[in-house]
Order: structure tokens, then C-alpha cells, then sequence
């Protein structure tokens, strides 16, 4: 465990790093930070840090800068999660009373605002679509032959899709299917609607297979859809002086180009409101140069998904954390 003076000096080291992305040397923090420690007495903690593995030093610099042991205290013990002006907070607050259509556009705008603020690159993907309760199906009649699904599900997410038809349909049949597929799938999840239901269906009622047949398959296939990856400020990335080294921008470019891997990276987070990882804590290989950020977030008791940050390790946790919980606060009073 580290005494007062080794956390007050490892804090201005990660602080300085942060802002100026250059090694720190003992006279910047006597100088900026205020320290009540002569040089010598930082010199020797910035030594005694690195030798315990907090700090490291480039070889071509007299300064030193954060390691992940470094960066992992930091998050754990010193981070300041409320980094957040008023003007910030007032930002935020007009951007979630945004009217919307679907509950699915607060994601977007969560997601926007988060990198807007941040000046970070923000994914979000919505919760999990089979495991969602559906709360109505609701069949309308566009034309003689052509029929439009309507899902509901419990966190607010609307599917729908459209059915055309070589044979006319009409509307006593369209409310007869709204009476049945409710009264056998409403309050059960998605993933429900399967070939049993099928068979139900044309055990049941007297139409033809031509009529039910493309109302099932159409509802599979749009339940099946794999989930929108919502992505933000995507070039802002290479404005740090991280994305300088070649190797460094593709990687970060191809992790964003994997959708399976974005989809592991945001679903990886279950334990905490907040979770961050941090270089080699990642998992996957790809992902060591960088640290992830996410968090869940929901409208009630409605879970809307995941959205997370994606940067360097030398990523402004204190802002991101400050941010990131004052956005979820803020979602989860609101009513819809």
C-alpha cells in the first residue's frame, strides 16, 4: 500500500502525463502542483515509485510516466469522479430532454453527447434482443396485400417489418392474428418465437400456410438481426499524439472495423456500474495498446445496452468517469 506522499506524488504524475502526454521530471511537479517536498525528496519517491512498479522510465527522457499498475491505482484509489463543470452538466441535461420517437435514439444521443464532451471515440450497442419480454405484437394492414409487424419489447425497443402477399388479406384476419400471437407471446421473451410457435399457429387457426408461414419467418429474421453498433467521434482519436504511430492508428482501426470484437469489448462489463480496462487487461490482444471504458445504461428499470470509450491508456479517466456517471444518472431519472 502506498503512504500519503507516494499517492500525492504517483496523482500529479498521472495528472501532468494526462494534460501534456510528455515524461514528468521532479521539478515540473514541485513547480505545477504545489508539492510541499523539495526536489530531492520527489526525486527519490519518483524513484522508489518506479522500482515498485507504479511508474516507468522512457529511455530517452529524464521525466517518467504512468505504467498500468500506475493507471490501475490511479482509477481504484485516486481518480476524481466528479470532473464535471456546470456547463457540462447543463450541456447534458438538454441534450437527454431531446424529444424522441424510440427509445433507441436516446442510446445515439448518449453515445454523441459522451464524445462530444469527452473528445473521445464513444460504441454503444442496445441489450440483448432475445432475452427482451415482448409487450405486444401488433399487426396493420397497409394495403390488400400488404401487412406490417409491430414489436414491442420491455425496454422500449420497436422491430418492425413489412409482409407482401400474392393473395389479398383482410382485416377480420389481421385482428384475429393480433388476438392470437398477443394471447400466446406477450410477457415472453423474444427468443420464444420459434418453429414450436409455428406449429401452434398452424394447428390453430384455419389459414392457409402461404398467409402464416412469411409472418414467422419475417419476425425470426428480424429478431436474429445482430445489434446496431452505434459508433462516435471516430477521428478525434487521431488528433492525440498516440495515433502518431502508424501501427497504433490501424489497430485502433480495425478493432472498430470488427464488429465481434466491439460486441466482446462492451459486453465484457457486468460487475461494476463502471468498469475500465487498461492495456493488458484486455483481453484480446488487440485491444493492449489501448483502455476501454463502459458502462450500462438504462431509462427506469428499462436496460438500453452498453456504450463505452475507446483511447489511449493515457485516457483523462477522471473526466470520463465523471461524465459517464452523470449521463447515467440523468438517464435513469428520466421518464418516458
Amino acid at each position: 500500500m502506498l503512504d500519503k506522499r507516494k499517492k500525492e506524488i504517483l496523482q500529479a504524475v498521472v495528472d501532468e502525463y494526462i494534460n501534456t502526454a510528455e515524461p514528468v521530471s521532479s521539478a515540473t511537479l514541485v513547480e505545477k502542483y504545489g508539492l510541499q517536498y523539495s526536489s530531492a525528496t520527489v526525486r527519490n519517491e519518483l524513484a522508489e515509485l518506479e522500482t515498485i512498479g507504479y511508474l516507468d522510465k522512457p529511455h530517452t527522457s529524464s521525466g517518467r510516466v504512468p505504467s498500468e499498475k500506475g493507471y490501475r491505482f490511479y482509477v481504484d484509489e485516486l481518480v476524481n469522479d466528479e470532473d464535471i463543470s456546470l456547463e457540462e452538466i447543463k450541456y447534458i441535461q438538454n441534450k437527454l430532454s431531446t424529444k424522441v420517437n424510440e427509445i433507441e435514439d436516446l442510446t445515439k444521443i448518449a453515445t454523441s453527447t459522451l464524445s462530444e464532451i469527452t473528445h473521445y471515440t464513444t460504441v454503444a450497442i442496445g441489450p440483448k434482443t432475445d432475452m427482451q419480454i415482448i409487450e405486444e405484437i401488433k399487426f396493420v394492414l397497409l394495403g390488400s396485400r400488404m401487412l406490417m409487424v409491430v414489436i414491442v419489447t420491455d425496454s422500449g425497443l420497436v422491430k418492425e417489418t413489412i409482409i407482401k402477399y400474392d393473395e389479398d388479406i383482410h382485416q377480420t384476419q389481421v385482428e384475429t392474428l393480433n388476438n392470437l400471437f398477443n394471447s400466446k407471446l406477450k410477457g415472453k421473451p423474444l427468443s420464444k418465437i420459434d418453429r414450436p410457435m409455428e406449429e401452434y399457429i398452424f394447428s390453430e387457426i384455419n389459414y392457409s400456410v402461404e398467409v402464416i408461414k412469411p409472418i414467422i419467418e419475417q419476425i425470426n429474421k428480424v429478431i436474429e438481426e445482430e445489434n446496431q453498433i452505434y459508433l462516435e467521434g471516430t477521428k478525434k482519436a487521431f488528433d492525440l499524439p498516440e495515433f502518431k504511430s502508424l501501427e497504433i492508428a490501424k489497430n485502433f482501426v480495425n478493432i472498430l472495423d470488427e464488429k465481434e470484437l466491439v460486441l466482446d469489448m462492451l459486453n465484457s462489463g457486468i460487475a461494476k456500474d463502471i468498469n475500465v480496462y487498461i492495456g493488458d487487461e484486455n483481453d484480446n490482444e488487440q485491444l493492449k495498446d489501448f483502455s476501454i471504458i463502459t458502462f450500462k445504461h438504462s431509462v427506469g428499470d428499462k436496460d438500453l445496452g452498453t456504450i463505452g470509450i475507446i483511447g489511449p491508456k493515457r485516457m483523462d479517466y477522471s473526466k470520463v468517469i465523471s461524465v459517464m456517471k452523470y449521463i447515467s444518472k440523468k438517464m435513469k431519472e428520466k421518464d418516458l
